[in-house]
C-alpha cells in the first residue's frame, strides 16, 4: 500500500523479484493504493507498480494476485461512489488494466457499504440503524457480478475485506446456497 508514493516504482520491483525468490509469492493490493497520505495524484500508483513491474509478463503465472474495490468514500476513486455491479465491474476492468494482466486471482471487497467498525471515518458506526433489506439486495447483486467475473476468467475467487462476522456470515451463507441463508427462512438479523 506504500508503492508509487513513499515507495519508489524500482524498489516495489525489487522487493517482488526478492519475494519471489524467498517462496513468497502473494500480492494484495486494492484500486486506491497507495494510502499514506492519500492524494488524487497517486491514487492507483499501487497497481500500476505491479502492471509495469519489468518481468509481469513472463512471470505472472508465478504470482497471486489479490486487489480490492474500494468502498464508499473516497472521493478520489469513482468519485467515492459505493460498492455495486457496476462499479465492481469498472474497478474490475481498470485493476486489469493498470497491472497488466487478464486476471485477478483474489477480488475483494474492501469495506462494505453498510459501514464498519474499520477506519477513522467509521469510529462511531452504528449498526442498529441498518436497512438490512437493502444489505441482502446489495449481497445478491454483489455475488451476481462475481459470479459473472469468474465465468468470464477476470477474476478467479472473491472475498470480504474489513467486514464483520454478521456480513461475513450473510455473506456466506448467500454464496453457498446461492440464495439467501436459511435461517428461519430470512436472513439472519
Amino acid at each position: 500500500m506504500t508503492w508509487g508514493e513513499q515507495t519508489a516504482p524500482e524498489d516495489g520491483w525489487r522487493q517482488i523479484d526478492t519475494a519471489l525468490a524467498h517462496g513468497i509469492n502473494l500480492i494484495d493490493t486494492a484500486e486506491m493504493y497507495p494510502t499514506n497520505p492519500m492524494r488524487a495524484e497517486t491514487s492507483g500508483d499501487t497497481e500500476r507498480v505491479i502492471g509495469n513491474w519489468p518481468s509481469i509478463k513472463k512471470r505472472r503465472d508465478e504470482l497471486i494476485i489479490a486487489t480490492k474495490v474500494t468502498g464508499e468514500g473516497h472521493k478520489f476513486v469513482r468519485e467515492g461512489a459505493p460498492i455495486s455491479a457496476s462499479t465492481i465491474q469498472s474497478a474490475v476492468e481498470n485493476s486489469l488494466r493498470a497491472m497488466n494482466t487478464d486476471y485477478i486471482d483474489i477480488y475483494q471487497l474492501h469495506w462494505p457499504n453498510r459501514g464498519s467498525y474499520m477506519f477513522r471515518k467509521n469510529w462511531q458506526y452504528d449498526p442498529t440503524g441498518q436497512d438490512s433489506a437493502a444489505f441482502y439486495d446489495h449481497v445478491d447483486e454483489v455475488l451476481d457480478q462475481m459470479d459473472e467475473l469468474v465465468k468470464a476468467g477476470k477474476i478467479r475467487y472473491f472475498g470480504l475485506s474489513n467486514e464483520s462476522a454478521w456480513g461475513t456470515y450473510v455473506c456466506l451463507g448467500a454464496g453457498s446456497q446461492g440464495a439467501k441463508p436459511a435461517t428461519c427462512g430470512k436472513y439472519p438479523e
